[in-house]
This record gives C-alpha cells, structure tokens and sequence, in this order.
C-alpha cells in the first residue's frame, strides 16, 4: 500500500479496513471493505482534471443519487469534505456498487435478454438526462464541454485525432473531410445538449438484476445527448444483433424522453474518432501501439461511411 492511499484512508477513518487495488488509468481505484459497507477510494491521477472540476463531479454526483438514480455517491472524510488532498493530489470515497460489467470490451456480450438489457439501459440514460435538467447546478460548477469546440475544434477535449502522429496521408485525408462534414451538420442541426455521462462503454455499465446502474462519471461534463447513446452503440456494432439492440437502446430513451436521433450514425462515427486523439499521449503505455491501430481502423470505417452518406469524400482518398 503507497503513502497516498495510507493517507486517504485516514482521512476518511478507514485504515483498518480491507483495501484492495482493482484498477487504475485516470484513478487509482481501490475497493475497501468494512463490516457495514464496501466502498471505492479514488486516487486521482494529477493534471487530469483540477480541483473545482473533481468537486463539481462529486456534487453532480449526490445529485443524482438524491434523484433516485443508481450511481457512486460520495462519502464525506472525517471532517466533511468529499474530496481531500492526499500526497500530490486528490482522493475521494464513494459507495461501491453491486453489479456484474454489462460486458468486457472486444469480447461478445453474454446477456440473458439482450434487446430487455438495451432498452432498459436506453431508459436509464434517458432517466440521466432528466434529472440532470432538473437538477439546479450550484455556483462555481465546473465540468469538460463535448461540445462543438470540444469534439471538432481547435483543442478537443480528448485531441485533434485528425493529427494523430500516426496516420497514414489517405486516412488523415478522410479524417480531415469527416471533421469538414462533421462540423457542418452539427451546426446545421444544434443537437440536444446538456449534462452527459460521456463515457458509458460496458464497464462503466452495471447490471444487478433489474436495476441499471452507472458508475465511473470521470468524463462527465456537457455535451449533446445523442453522444452517450453513440458510446453505447460503438461498443456493440461487432454483436451480430446489433441492429435489434440498436433498435431497442433507442426505444428504450425515447420511451422515457424524445430526443431527435437524425445524427445518431454520426455522433457514433464521432465518438470512434474521439479514440483517435485520446490515444495519443498514451501511446507508449502497455498495450498502447495496438490500440492505436485498432482505434484508427475503427474510425476511419465509420468516418468513411458517413462521408459516403454525404457525398463528401475527399477527392485523393481511394476506398476501393
């Protein structure tokens, strides 16, 4: 056990509980055991996000779980802050929640009732969406915009993927046109916009029976609604049911909140390029060269696509 997560403990008067690591990219994540509850110790990574952004999660968080919804609420430290400072940077406490990942990435879903889960994943992102326009958002909040600027402008929040360093002049060319299209039929269409999880890929997706629940709000900031939906559905396009659980995610939001879904293939193909950028400081970790190859390949299919749908292809590009 390091110093930082000793420290963290005490704070929150948990050092003599069982503490186990169980993973760590943006936090370290730690799973502790008490005889009355279980709860996970975030460590968070420095310079990933900064102190009003880390509290403004954690508000945004007892929000919700006032709301009603399934998520991570915070537990105050021994003197009622929810966020401390623990070596370098901060740490927070969260209640652990019960659930089995509703899938692991790159491996087919094992779903008992696959069009059932969608549809009722599909209402509880829907049931997200309301309460976080309910919600009253206190003075001073701050969190990541996926907006227009934050997707395809000058500074994304995750990177320029058209200037992956990687890129070969073909797919840079398409990626170019892609953002070109991109940026146009955004403005064309001003999407629905608000408060989003942002990252609801099948880990961050628990299901405990009926319930749905969503942890991991790390990324969590504004951004247009159709984007959680598209995360969700890159994640699945390899299951050979995608179309039915497409079908049934859509079904299952609009069922609880209507939301034009004209930009849906789009904001998909938009959220594989995303990937394309955030590689990019990450290249050199374990793993990082294969999933630079697997993420530029992705997204260049699907940026391909639409732009055939646009009749925009870039005139040097040969997809033959």
């Amino acid at each position: 056990m390091t110093d930082r997560v000793s420290e963290a403990l005490a704070l929150w008067g948990l050092q003599e509980a069982d503490c186990v690591f169980v993973a760590g990219r943006e936090n370290q994540v730690y799973r502790i055991t008490t005889p009355a509850a279980r709860y996970a110790l975030r460590i968070k990574r420095p310079g990933y996000r900064d102190e009003v952004e880390l509290r403004s999660e954690l508000d945004w968080l007892n929000a919700m779980d006032r709301a009603g919804l399934s998520v991570p609420a915070p537990l105050p430290s021994r003197s009622g802050r929810l966020l401390e400072r623990a070596g370098e940077g901060f740490a927070d406490v969260v209640t652990w929640l019960p659930g089995t990942p509703l899938g692991k990435s790159r491996i087919p879903l094992d779903l008992p009732d696959r069009p059932g889960t969608f549809r009722a994943l599909g209402a509880e992102i829907a049931r997200l969406h309301l309460a976080c326009d309910a919600w009253q958002v206190p003075p001073g909040f701050r969190r990541c915009h996926w907006d227009f600027d934050g997707l395809l402008g000058d500074a994304p929040v995750w990177g320029r993927f058209w200037e992956n360093p990687t890129l070969d002049d073909q797919t840079r060319a398409i990626f170019h046109a892609f953002r070109a299209v991109a940026r146009q039929c955004l403005s064309a269409a001003a999407p629905e916009f608000g408060l989003i999880h942002a990252d609801l890929v099948r880990e961050n997706v628990l299901l405990d029976g009926p319930v749905v629940r969503m942890i991991d709000f790390d990324d969590g900031g504004y951004g247009f609604r159709q984007f959680d939906l598209a995360t969700v559905l890159l994640k699945t396009l390899g299951e050979p049911d995608y179309p039915a659980l497409k079908d049934a995610l859509l079904a299952g939001y609009l069922a609880r909140k209507p939301l034009d879904l004209g930009l849906i293939d789009l904001f998909i193909a938009l959220r594989a390029a995303t990937y394309v950028g955030w590689i990019v400081p990450r290249m050199q970790e374990p793993g990082g060269a294969d999933r630079n190859t697997r993420f530029i390949d992705e997204a260049r299919v699907l940026c391909s696509a639409c732009l055939r749908d646009h009749n925009a292809f870039p005139v040097s590009a040969d997809l033959t």
